[in-house]
């Protein structure tokens, strides 16, 4: 397996099993260090142009970044072929493809991550390892030796502050290790390169007097005081004051120690023994705590998050953890802020204010009076705090210290933006194996180990939420007898999981009840709706469609706060992404059983329509001319809903954001009986499923819709999906199907009286016909094509007519009457501005130069076809653009290129499931190996392309391979032995 790696942290460098790869000039290692500072994410083209050229760029600057792009993919192809594939083109620019492990500054920051968790949990010498790796990563400044661009500024200055805190950390792990030695050398070289950082003059006093040095730490904070003064014109901090103060030299040399009173109080509830995972929060907020403790300031900080996520576990395992640190107690009460009666603050206070020694008499009788005497109590105080369930920011607002170095944690089900000074903390989800080690520390390892798909099955209906796992695992602990699959199929069902999720007083749908019932009308009306659309992603406008508004935004924010809806990020339009937790969607559902039918299924045909509005707006915009129709210009359009119309300004994006989103609301649409609804949007969606490959969802949408349209009775419908279904099947070799379905569409086309319709799909029957060996009434077909589209005035039809008879006369071997066609088709593409099918045009007669032997010409042409592929973002088309100049390449000679191209093909066909192309490219990958006297890979590719050749009944073919894999073995076995 071949080991990639590459390497920002110092020159920039690329290394592939240990081998340096030469990179080429400063242009194109400017241009990596660019995708590498954002791995895979898109980089426009327009931000590279600026990193390359920053004062003035070329008019060819464009076309230099893509041979610059070519010269690396050759150079890591060199090493690998399939490394050329990392770097992706893409419509607006490129994309470098990598695992975190395969670029430093990443595991830099995993391995950092790591170490921090770990010190959390006071694992120092685990830590410790964790940070001598992340420093071995680094050999010298950041991209050294090469001109920043100004864009790359904060990641650079990040990356250094990183460094400089794991440089901090490593010391404080050899510190607490009782290694202070070690750490003392280090320190001096750090505060001479930082001398206006505090932290390290710390660290620096308490390795010294920890390695029993006292005055050399009263020598290095004279020289800190004296550092601070001239350079800032301040005193050292509250921290390095109290270290000052600890350094008593007594006649032994050895520093005094001051002891601490024991805690007068501790309420934290159990920290439960099998509590799992969270150690990136849990270590966040413990160094939170114990850096503005330093301070001598108070910490606060609001954990929040969905119903039964465990923001209370995770308070009272953090308070625990920071006991020591906070020696003069630990206090905990509970706001009810969910329940119907929320504590008023007053009645809090009291319970705080005792807890401290207040007596009742000594309470006062005002809240603000209260509050007073609580900052007081708690300003000279260390303590950590806990306020439980807290509905808002004006319940808690009286409770916290106003000074002081007290901590307090605070969790509710709503964030709390409003309550300034607050740190905020998103508590999520479970990862899987921290869910999976939750579940076996409540049910014991022996019954998961019996049945780990059973257990990952109950994690994903449990939709991997604490409160549901455990209830899932207490269900299996007092039911020994049943095994895990029996609650697997219990959970499998959506319409019962709820009620299965409960076991005594644990029951997540009374937990997400209490969220759910604090919502105002609106809210819950959006949330009900929003279950009914199933389980997929969806922006902020659906909300208002939902609500029949042109603008929800409000209500929204509403469904955020409150952990209902999940803010899943932003897609590439830039337009937010938001979703359903689905133990919180199968809620959604049981309600909205309860909404009036009628308006229930309003609400949701106004999501549909939008859909469909802006998936008809975004076919429009692409930049590839549908050879196919993909709407129904007879029909009433639907308008773009409010404040949409900027979504579509880039339709690739906007397609690839919605892709699953519109794939299930076809299903939805039919199964509501919104038939119309169902086939217009599955036709909508052709053109892009057409440009991106994505042929599964194709042939399932377009399955959904003909019975869709069918059941309709809408013949226009039908005749649209069945061209759209027989060009799908044509792409997958499905020959017969592929004939029926073009011939069934011609047939509803003239019976509605649409000739352009007609025409396409006699096209189509006429590119079955041929590649079936029909080639006489494959003619005829593309000749009556080119009439009707002529008639209707579509010259994009003419010109794809056109290339079908040229294709026709090419299987012909009728060279010169093959030119003529694909030459007409050339001129009259150009002459309207259809880049698409110039492509096309210019890939045959490529094809045709082969086959006359002209092969340098038809390498300049399928070049210039590749180029506009690429430029119109058309991947699939960029797969047998690849496939026809490999194959020039191979009969070249130049078998590098050739293989990189095939390879590339391959990949490409396979995933479109296109057996034709793949078995020829299977062919040409043994033919090449053969080349490159590598027999046994040779007949592994050959062997593939017999097998698909037989599949595809393809005669020809399958006998002209095996009599050459023949004559190959014959003349493998007459060859005499070597010595």
């Amino acid at each position: 397996m071949t080991i990639l790696g590459f390497r920002v942290l110092g020159p920039l460098e690329v290394a592939v099993d240990g081998q340096v790869v030469p990179l080429g000039g400063p242009k194109p290692r400017l241009l990596l260090a660019a995708l590498l500072l954002q791995p895979n994410v898109v980089v426009s083209t327009e931000l590279l142009i600026e990193v390359l050229w920053p004062s003035s760029a070329p008019r060819s600057a464009a076309a230099n970044i893509r041979t610059y792009v070519h010269s690396l993919r050759k150079r890591l192809a060199d090493s690998d072929p399939a490394l050329g594939e990392r770097i992706g083109s893409r419509a607006s620019g490129y994309i470098l493809k990598a695992s975190p492990a395969e670029i430093d500054h990443i595991m830099f920051g995993e391995l950092a991550a790591r170490a921090q968790a770990a010190l959390g949990r006071g694992e120092a010498e685990a830590a410790l390892d964790l940070l001598d790796q992340a420093e071995a990563l680094w050999r010298g400044e950041v991209l050294e030796g090469l001109p920043h661009d100004h864009g790359w500024g904060a990641a650079v200055a990040r990356l250094t502050e990183l460094r400089l805190a794991v440089s901090e950390h490593r010391l404080r792990a050899r510190i607490e290790l009782g290694r202070p030695c070690e750490a003392v050398a280090e320190l001096r070289g750090l505060v001479t390169e930082h001398p206006l950082r505090e932290e390290l003059w710390q660290q620096l006093i308490v390795a010294l007097r920890a390695d029993g040095r006292t005055a050399d730490a009263i020598e290095v904070y004279e020289t800190a005081e004296k550092v601070l003064a001239d350079e800032l014109g301040t005193e050292p901090g509250s921290r390095l004051k109290e270290l000052r103060a600890s350094l008593i030299v007594t006649p032994s040399g050895s520093p005094e120690t001051v002891t601490r009173p024991t805690a007068p109080v501790c309420q934290l509830p159990l920290d439960l023994p099998d509590f799992t995972g969270r150690d990136v929060v849990v270590g966040e907020l413990v160094e939170l705590f114990r850096k503005r403790r330093e301070q001598g300031k108070p910490a606060i900080a609001v954990l929040s998050g969905a119903p039964g996520v465990g923001k209370s576990s995770v308070a009272v395992r953090v308070a625990h953890a920071v006991r020591e640190d906070f020696p003069d107690g630990q206090l905990h009460v509970d706001l009810a802020g969910t329940s119907s009666s929320p504590r008023p603050p007053m009645t809090v206070l009291a319970e705080l204010l005792r807890a401290l020694g207040v007596p009742d008499a000594g309470l006062p009788r005002d809240l603000a009076e209260r509050a007073a005497l609580l900052r007081s109590r708690l300003t000279g105080a260390r303590m950590c705090v806990v306020l439980d369930d807290a509905g808002s920011a004006a319940q808690v607002r009286p409770l916290l210290p106003g000074a002081g170095s007290c901590a307090v944690l605070v969790t509710s089900r709503v964030r709390l933006p409003d309550l300034a000074g607050a740190t905020p903390v998103d508590v999520d989800l479970l990862p899987e194996a921290e869910a999976a080690a939750l579940l076996e520390g409540i049910v014991g390892a022996e019954r998961v180990a019996a049945e780990p798909e059973c257990a990952t099955a109950i994690l994903r209906h449990c939709g991997y939420l604490p409160l549901a796992i455990r209830v899932a695992g207490a269900k299996l602990t007092h039911r020994p007898g049943w095994t895990l699959r029996v609650l697997a199929d219990r959970l499998r069902d959506e319409r019962r999981r709820l009620d299965e999720l409960r076991v005594g007083d644990l029951a997540v749908r009374a937990s997400v009840t209490l969220s759910y019932d604090l919502l105002p009308m609106s809210a819950a009306t959006a949330f009900r709706g929003l279950g009914g659309l199933g389980s997929v992603q969806f922006p902020a406008w659906v909300v208002a469609a939902l609500l029949g508004r042109p603008h929800a935004d409000d209500v929204l924010d509403v469904l955020v706060d409150a952990h209902l809806v999940e803010l899943l990020g932003s897609d590439g339009t830039g337009e937010p992404r938001y979703g359903l937790h689905d133990l919180l969607r199968c809620y959604a559902v049981e309600l909205r059983a309860q909404d009036v039918p009628g308006k229930a299924r309003d609400a949701t045909k106004r999501v549909l329509e939008g859909y469909l509005a802006l998936a008809l707006e975004a076919a429009g915009r692409l930049p590839i001319h549908f050879y196919g129709l993909y709407r129904d210009d007879t029909a009433v359009q639907p308008g773009l809903p409010p404040g949409t119309g900027q979504l579509v300004e880039d339709p690739a994006a906007w397609f690839a954001a919605e892709r699953h989103t519109c794939v299930a609301a076809v299903s939805l649409a039919a199964e509501l009986g919104f038939d119309a609804l169902a086939w217009r949007l599955a036709a909508a969606l052709a053109p892009y499923f057409d440009q991106r490959g994505h042929q599964d969802d194709w042939l399932h949408t377009h399955a959904v819709a003909l019975a869709a349209a069918r059941r309709s009775g809408e013949i226009r419908g039908e005749a649209i999906i069945q061209r759209n279904l027989g060009q799908i099947q044509l792409y997958q070799d499905s020959y017969a199907e592929a004939l029926v379905s073009f011939e069934q569409s011609q047939l509803l086309f003239d019976k509605i009286g649409d000739p352009r319709g007609a025409a396409i799909a006699l096209a189509g029957l006429g590119t079955v016909l041929r590649i079936k060996g029909d080639v006489a009434v494959a003619l005829e077909h593309c000749h009556a094509a080119l009439d009707q589209f002529s008639a209707a005035g579509d010259p994009h039809g003419e010109a794809v007519a056109r290339i079908a008879i040229g294709a026709v006369w090419l299987a012909r071997h009728r060279f010169a009457e093959a030119e003529r066609w694909f030459t007409e088709a050339l001129e009259q593409s150009a002459a309207i501005g259809d880049r698409h099918r110039e492509a096309h045009a210019l890939k045959r007669l490529a094809m045709l130069r082969q086959h006359q032997g002209n092969l340098a010409v038809a390498r300049e042409r399928v070049d210039r076809a590749i180029a506009i592929f690429n430029e119109l973002g058309d991947d699939h088309c960029v797969g047998y653009a690849n496939q026809n100049l490999g194959e020039l390449y191979l009969h070249s000679g130049d078998l590098a290129h050739a293989q990189l191209l095939l390879v590339n093909s391959l990949s490409v066909h396979r995933r479109n499931g296109d057996r034709r192309s793949e078995a020829e490219v299977s062919q040409l990958l043994g033919e090449l190996h053969e080349a490159l006297s590598q027999p046994e890979r040779s007949r592994t590719y050959s062997e593939r392309a017999l097998a698909l050749w037989r599949e595809l009944s393809a005669r020809p073919q399958e006998s002209a391979l095996a009599s050459r894999l023949q004559e190959s073995a014959e003349a493998s076995y007459g060859k005499p032995a070597s010595a």
